[in-house]
Parts: structure tokens; C-alpha cells; sequence
């Protein structure tokens, strides 16, 4: 009864945003408006605002001709002074906009960024996330009636910049923030207190023993389709221990005998048996994160998926809204990039366009290019919606061949590696080479068919024509594929459940990273 009443209680505090969302979806030239000049006002008096006359603007063509395009490195002088400690330098130095934590941004596998957050960014996440929760629970009304586990992930070791900022991630759950987060907490499966967890052994083992303590349990909220697959791919491994503290119970949480007798009897081999009232499960589906779909339908046939909306460390893009993915036009000001460099507002763009997104935040990011290439769908009410393609900023460039992830991503898709791992990315040697990192079945003649198809890029075909490059291999990755990549990547300091799978790694080096060998091509 008490997940019942609490999430009834945290839907009654979503329903003013949700509200105000649908209104706004009617009107989103003047919903935009709004959202640019509350940034605007607020910061007026920031060392950014005051250096590009934020006081003295009126109107979006105001804002463009005060405020160039950019990205992390135009932005990275200001965050720097932020870092070492000076007040107001991209936001007021107010409760609510001063930057209290930077979140390293999880973006592609180069260099770790970092991302201011305050008060008012967390207020525009939550414009977008409430809406979405309750559009969730009006369409399925049956998730009410149990528990939800909203993915933790472990914690990693907290920095602090020279000015004493803490640079870290704030459990998955804080971005519903203030009451939201309070009441969610008390209806979620796993507690947040599991994210303090810092071994990913202890971390996992406790998951699943609070997951498998669960029976009531009737959402699943991840992002990576991969995150769920590989926390119960480690079940039958543990599964007597797990039984035996369910039964016995730990340290904050109560012996559950009955539970245990009942998961003994129904045993690890049928996932959905231990969870029958499961109703949902709500992940990335777009994009390269639909290779890992597969794995997930396969371990919990039957039960429905949701695709997430788009959402970074940055900014809260789009939300799942009554079947389509409107974009979360009352959290930021959205601008929109076509490939010939003209700029649409959300009014203005056309179903089937495709555009690159720059957003403007209440955290202190200015016409910021967030490199992700989105597609226009259809239109709620007069709001677009859009489906993520992929980032358009992952680009493998050694010797001038220019392979973007969405090349990558076409290129595997036709060689028919779309049902598990693969990953191409560049190999050291001299002259270098790319390598295709996969777990899937692979025949002698992969390599030359990758050759071949990677040869369709005209910068790639010259630069192996000239002997810039030297012909692609491929590296059979032994066991799961997807688990040494993830594991490899928050070695590197991603949080686990921000880690997104790629068809194009700019980096090299992964074959120290993934347990396997070359696969020997076929004689010529």
C-alpha cells in the first residue's frame, strides 16, 4: 500500500508541470520566448551576461547577434574561472543560479568535460521529467499498484575543483528533485543509499538483493538497455547467496522468508516469474542503443518497452508524451542547425528535417552545440517531435578519412551486425588501422567486406588508396562484449548508467581492454 500512496503523492506534485507543458505544447514560439528571457533576466549580471549585454536584449535576433555559437571548448575559459572559485561568472550569484557541482559529461570517449549545475537547472530538468512521469502512469495506470526501480548507479570518487566545487554525479534520482526526489525514493526498489555503494561488485550484489526482495515490482527506468541485461546476466552466479540473505535478512533490510521459499521455487532461468507484475521497462532505444535491445527482450520476453526521451548531462532535450517525444520546450531555449548551417527555431522546423540541436540553459550554457543530429517525427499539437540519430561530433579523423559515428553505425548495419556488440575504432601501428571489435559470429571474409564498405567514405578510399591507412581487421570479443566496453568505460570515469553504446570509438587501445584476438582474414 505504501508505494501505492506514494506514488500517487509524488503524481499529484508532477501535475502542476504537466499541466503547464500541455498548455504549452499549443504555443512554442511563445513558450520559447519566455524561456530565453527568464535566462536572460537572471544572469543580466553574470561576467558572461554583462561582457555580451544580456540587460540590453529583446528578441531571439538580439540574442544571436550578441551570442556566438559554440560548444565546451568556446565555453571552457569561462568554466575554468568558475572552477577556481569566482563568483557570477556564467550565472548570478544567486541561490538559485549559483553553480554549486560540476558533472564530468559522459559525451564520447575523449577527454572528460565538465558541466556546471545549480538550482535552475535542476528546476528545468524537472519541467521536463514531470511530465513525463505522469503521462507514464495516466497510460499505465497498473505500475501504480508496486515498487519502481529507477537506475543507481555506483558511485565514483567525488573530486573538488581549486575553488572547492565537488565534481561528481548526484544519484540518478535527484533529477526529480525537492519533493519529487523525497517521494520517489520511498516507492523505488532499490534505495538511494546503494548508489554510496563504490566497489561495482558490492554495488551490483545489492541491486539485485533488493530487486530480488522486490516482488511488487512493476517498473524498470534505465538508460542504457545494456545496464539491465549485465546486472542480471550476474544472478545465477550469486544466486544461493542472494537467496540466503533475502531469507535472513541484512543489515537494513528485514528478513523476507516466505519471499526466499517463493523465489527458490521459481528459480533464476525464468526472469519474468520473479517479477510477474513487471509492466514496463523504460530505456534508450534509438540510435546504436538498439543493438543491445535484443539481449533485453530475450532476458524479459513480453514485457513492454518505452523508449526514454533525449537526455544529457548538459540538457533535457525530449520526453516520451503520449506516444511521441515532443521536445522539452519549457526546460531550455532550443535552437536547431541544419547540415547548410541555417538555424530553425521549434516552431519552424518541417517534419522529416534533420538538425543538429543547440540549447541554452539555465546552468550556464550559451547557444551550446550539444552535437546530437535529431530527426523532426511528427508534432504534438503545434511542439515537434524528434528521434535521436546519434552524435554528430564522433568523428575518427587519424589521417584525414573522416568516419562520423553515423557512417559507422550505416556500415555495420549492412554487414548485418546489428544483434549484439561491435564497435569499430582506430589501432596504433604504423601506417594505423581501423579494427571492428565485436562478440558476434564472424566469418573469415568480415575484414575484406569492412574494407570494402569503409571504402565507400571518399576520404577513407584515398587515405588507404595513398597507403595513409592500412586495410581494417577485426578482433572477435570473447564472452559479452557490451559488459567489457561498459567496464572498461567507468575505468574511465563514466557513470555506468550514462555509458551509451557507439558504433565509433575515436580512441584506441581497445584491445587491451577487451578479452579476445584478431580473427585471421581469409587468403587472397
Amino acid at each position: 500500500m505504501l508505494p501505492t500512496l506514494t506514488t500517487a503523492a509524488w503524481l499529484a506534485a508532477s501535475l502542476p508541470a504537466a499541466r503547464a507543458f500541455r498548455r504549452a505544447l499549443a504555443d512554442p514560439a511563445r513558450t520559447q520566448q519566455a524561456v530565453l528571457r527568464e535566462i536572460l533576466t537572471a544572469n543580466a549580471k553574470s561576467a558572461f551576461g554583462r561582457a555580451h549585454d544580456f540587460a540590453r536584449l529583446r528578441s531571439v535576433d538580439d540574442f544571436r547577434a550578441a551570442v556566438p555559437l559554440g560548444d565546451h571548448e568556446t565555453h571552457a575559459p569561462w568554466i575554468e574561472r568558475v572552477a577556481n572559485g569566482e563568483p557570477a561568472v556564467l550565472t548570478a550569484d544567486t541561490a538559485v543560479d549559483r553553480i554549486t557541482r560540476f558533472e564530468p559529461s559522459s559525451g564520447s570517449a575523449a577527454a572528460r568535460k565538465l558541466i556546471p549545475g545549480n538550482r535552475r537547472l535542476r528546476q528545468q530538468f524537472q519541467r521536463g521529467i514531470a511530465p513525463w512521469v505522469v503521462d507514464l502512469y495516466r497510460h499505465h495506470p497498473r505500475l501504480m499498484n508496486g515498487r519502481a526501480y529507477w537506475s543507481i548507479s555506483p558511485a565514483l570518487d567525488t573530486e573538488r575543483t581549486p575553488g572547492g566545487l565537488p565534481v561528481g554525479f548526484d544519484e540518478d534520482s535527484a533529477y526529480l528533485g525537492g519533493l519529487g526526489q523525497a517521494l520517489v525514493d520511498r516507492a523505488m526498489a532499490v534505495p538511494g543509499s546503494v548508489a554510496r555503494l563504490r566497489d561495482p561488485r558490492a554495488w551490483r550484489y545489492a541491486t539485485l538483493l533488493h530487486l530480488l526482495r522486490a516482488r511488487d515490482l512493476r517498473l524498470i527506468s534505465v538508460w542504457n538497455p545494456s545496464f539491465l541485461t549485465l546486472l542480471l546476466d550476474a544472478l545465477p552466479g550469486w544466486w544461493d547467496a542472494l537467496l540466503s540473505d533475502v531469507f535472513a535478512g541484512t543489515e537494513g533490510a528485514p528478513a523476507m522468508p516466505r519471499r526466499a521459499e517463493d523465489l527458490a521455487e521459481r528459480g533464476c532461468d525464468d526472469l519474468p516469474r520473479l517479477w510477474p507484475g513487471l509492466g514496463l521497462i523504460s530505456c534508450w532505444t534509438d540510435a546504436h542503443a538498439a543493438s543491445a535491445l535484443p539481449a533485453l527482450r530475450a532476458a524479459l520476453p513480453g514485457v513492454p518497452l518505452q523508449p526514454k526521451g533525449l537526455l544529457a548531462t548538459e540538457a533535457i532535450v525530449t520526453l516520451p508524451w503520449g506516444g511521441a517525444h515532443p521536445l522539452a520546450l519549457r526546460s531550455h531555449f532550443f535552437e536547431f542547425e541544419d547540415d547548410d548551417g541555417q538555424l530553425h527555431l521549434a516552431h519552424e522546423l518541417a517534419e522529416g528535417q534533420v538538425v543538429k540541436v543547440v540549447v541554452t540553459t539555465g546552468g550556464g550554457l550559451y547557444r551550446y552545440r550539444l552535437h546530437d543530429r535529431v530527426e523532426v517525427t511528427g508534432r504534438c499539437a503545434a511542439t515537434p517531435s524528434l528521434r535521436f540519430l546519434g552524435k554528430e561530433d564522433r568523428v575518427s579523423d587519424r589521417r584525414g578519412e573522416k568516419l562520423s559515428e553515423a557512417f559507422v553505425a550505416g556500415v555495420l548495419a549492412a554487414l548485418g551486425l546489428t544483434g549484439g556488440f561491435a564497435m569499430l575504432a582506430p589501432e596504433e601501428s604504423e601506417p594505423p588501422r581501423y579494427v571492428l571489435y565485436t562478440d558476434q559470429p564472424t566469418g573469415p571474409d568480415l575484414a575484406a567486406r569492412l574494407e570494402q564498405r569503409l571504402r565507400e567514405n571518399p576520404h577513407y578510399r584515398w587515405c588507404a588508396a595513398v597507403g595513409q591507412l592500412a586495410p581494417a581487421q577485426v578482433f572477435g570479443v570473447r564472452g559479452d562484449g557490451f559488459r567489457a566496453y561498459m567496464e572498461a568505460c567507468q575505468g574511465r570515469g563514466q557513470r555506468i548508467g550514462d555509458i551509451k553504446p557507439c558504433a565509433l570509438s575515436p580512441q584506441a587501445g581497445w584491445s587491451a581492454a577487451l578479452r579476445g584476438a584478431m580473427v585471421t582474414p581469409e587468403p587472397g
